[in-house]
């Protein structure tokens, strides 16, 4: 008789998470649809702008031509040269805003594609993909279609490095329930911040904030550029020569040549500070020159979140951080931005002779220092706060868009709680569309401290690891989970679902699996630790995997883990009897109907009793 299945949800559970599901979708619909029309309007006034600007341009070409035919006075020609000016800055505030328009449908069709199981991923995040970490690769935490890409919506790669952070943390240390426990009331406080989420995706000038948070930070923390006697003397002579300079121009005009000996000193005067100062200007400068439209961004987002009414704790603290000096980051970051564009400006090749006259190199970046003088200590704490409330906004976004997945509950580590444990009803892949997946139980908890999982292949139990490990990744950087109740108390992860070999280290994959194993362990003698072990040592003869699997599972027993070991070898199962109670076999299997087979991916307890090896085999035209 076959034995029960463990989990899976009901059909009225379905039909509950269907309906839950629809709010989310409502509310993407009715902005979206709000959105398309602004696009639509703003893309018409793009196109009249644009035909404007043409006939203007022509009207100045049959100006100048009647004025040289007909001689009309010249003076005809300010109307569509004044006319053209007008039109090139309405247009780009247009175009400003058509930008940020397709920046929300692109938001809200992206919510959508999520929402119904349309999503792809971008794949735009594997610089933060680490083959040598303890799980990151192996639970498909970065890289196009993973749970990063469906998690992040983070403008600023401040923001993007705390989500990546939280998720990998747990290979370095493990994070205290309290953390947890406080970042989850963070996210249900930003769940319903729709409005909040679409202005952090639009505001702006670009897309994304590209500068490094790192060498922002380096740069507000440098000591000062310019000695004591300099910082006195370059606003004196940033002023004294430019004006030498225009009053020698003068002189010149009126015929005197001395004027002309004059600014040619004044000239060489100048030259000689450029020159002096040339490697200083550019220090001075620093990431703010050249990087304009993303401090505009960095000052809109910090505006934003300067006028959210945060009533959570720890939100409240963080916009609390956004001042220097008795003024808003965001309007520190926005004077910034003005200086970094004048100092831009002399680099416009009609203006730069007059610039050098002007000083207007030393001048800016002598106002840039200045500002960093003043709020460049502030920098780090300023990204700091962004980062972590995009990070918490992309974990609030997930749970806005999925809101039948739970918050899991977080135990502590004494008394009852001291020994790691899992416990999930009904667990599903958060990367699996939910029409299809199939869930199931989890209980990791005294006595039971591991499970033994065999099957045949393709049966789902790598899936299920995978399932297993994002989940926990999930719920210990303090999001909701695919389940409908999980509780569990912080641990370090380990695991080997994807251990690759290394030409370029002489590594085989044998070599590299042990390297990992011998991670695991070491994770585990420190602190409480999951494990994730798929078909350990199969580069090896039976007689020693069975033995080592055996070994490996014992001592990461005796270290307090708690965790999954697949194995396709039924002999291994014999390790689950040798450590009963602390370890028990459970199993996924296939039916083999009318030369076809069929999985339903529901975990089982006890051993499988067959492979379907040779059928795969023969499934696709071996002679076996």
């Amino acid at each position: 008789m076959q034995s029960e299945p463990q989990g899976g949800p009901s059909s009225a559970s379905v039909s509950a998470i269907d309906d839950a599901r629809a709010a989310p979708a409502a509310r993407y619909r009715d902005r979206l649809q709000i959105w398309e029309a602004a696009l639509a309007q703003l893309e018409r006034r793009d196109g009249n702008l644009s035909r404007a600007r043409v006939l203007c341009f022509g009207l100045f070409l049959l100006l100048v031509v009647a004025g040289w035919l007909l001689k009309f006075s010249w003076l005809s020609l300010g109307v569509p040269v004044v006319g053209f000016a007008i039109l090139v800055v309405v247009h780009e505030r247009v175009l400003e805003r058509r930008d940020a328009a397709q920046r929300a449908v692109a938001h809200y069709r992206e919510g959508l594609d999520r929402l119904h199981d349309r999503w792809a991923g971008k794949g735009v995040t594997t610089q933060y993909a680490d083959p040598a970490h303890p799980y990151s690769a192996d639970l498909d935490l970065f890289g196009e279609g993973s749970l990063f890409d469906l998690l992040c919506r983070a403008r600023t790669r401040g923001g993007e490095q705390q989500l990546a952070s939280w998720l990998t943390v747990h290979a370095e240390r493990r994070v205290d329930a309290e953390v947890i426990t406080g970042r989850q009331r963070s996210v249900r406080a930003l769940i319903d911040g729709v409005e909040l989420r679409e202005d952090l995706a639009v505001l702006g000038a670009a897309a994304r904030v590209e500068v490094r948070p790192a060498v922002l930070i380096d740069w507000g923390r440098a000591p000062a550029l310019f000695s004591a006697q300099a910082r006195r003397a370059l606003p004196v002579l940033g002023l004294v020569l430019p004006l030498l300079a225009i009053a020698s121009v003068v002189v010149w005009a009126l015929g005197m040549i001395a004027g002309l000996w004059s600014l040619l000193a004044v000239l060489v005067i100048e030259g000689g500070i450029y020159r002096a100062l040339k490697d200083t200007l550019a220090r001075a400068a620093g990431p703010a020159d050249r990087h304009g439209r993303e401090l505009s961004v960095l000052a809109a987002l910090l505006a934003r979140i300067e006028a959210e009414p945060f009533e959570d704790p720890r939100l409240v603290e963080l916009r609390g951080a956004l001042t220097s000096a008795g003024q808003p980051a965001s309007q520190a970051i926005a004077d910034l931005r003005r200086l970094a564009g004048w100092y831009e400006a002399q680099r416009n090749g009609l203006f730069a002779p007059i610039a050098v006259i002007l000083m207007w190199g030393p001048n800016f970046a002598g106002a840039i220092e200045r500002w960093r003088q003043r709020h460049g200590p502030q920098i780090a704490a300023w990204i700091a706060a962004l980062a972590e409330l995009e990070a918490l906004s992309s974990l609030a976004n997930h749970a806005f868009e999925n809101p039948d997945d739970v918050f899991p509950e977080l135990l502590g580590t004494t008394d009852a709680s001291s020994l790691p444990c899992i416990v999930g009803e009904a667990l599903g892949h958060p990367l699996l569309a939910r029409e299809g997946c199939i869930r199931n139980d989890l209980q990791l908890v005294e006595p039971v401290r591991a499970h033994v999982i065999s099957g045949s292949n393709m049966s789902g139990k790598s899936t299920f690891l995978r399932t297993v490990g994002c989940n926990v990744v999930l719920a210990l950087a303090g999001g909701p989970v695919r389940a409908v109740s999980m509780q569990l108390t912080p641990v370090r992860i380990g695991a080997t679902l994807r251990i690759q070999d290394s030409l370029r280290e002489g590594a085989s994959r044998f070599w590299a699996e042990l390297t990992r194993l011998r991670t695991i362990s070491e994770l585990a003698a420190a602190d409480p630790t999951l494990f994730l072990l798929d078909e350990i040592f199969h580069g090896t003869n039976s007689h020693d995997r069975r033995i080592g699997a055996e070994a490996l599972l014992r001592s990461l027993l005796e270290r307090g883990a708690i965790g999954l070991m697949t194995t396709h070898d039924l002999a291994l199962a014999e390790a689950a009897e040798a450590l009963a109670p602390a370890a028990i076999n459970v199993h996924f299997q296939d039916d083999l109907l009318d030369g076809t087979l069929h999985f339903d991916y529901r975990m089982r307890p006890g051993v499988v009793r067959k492979s379907n090896a040779l059928e795969l085999m023969r499934s696709v035209g071996l002679d076996v």
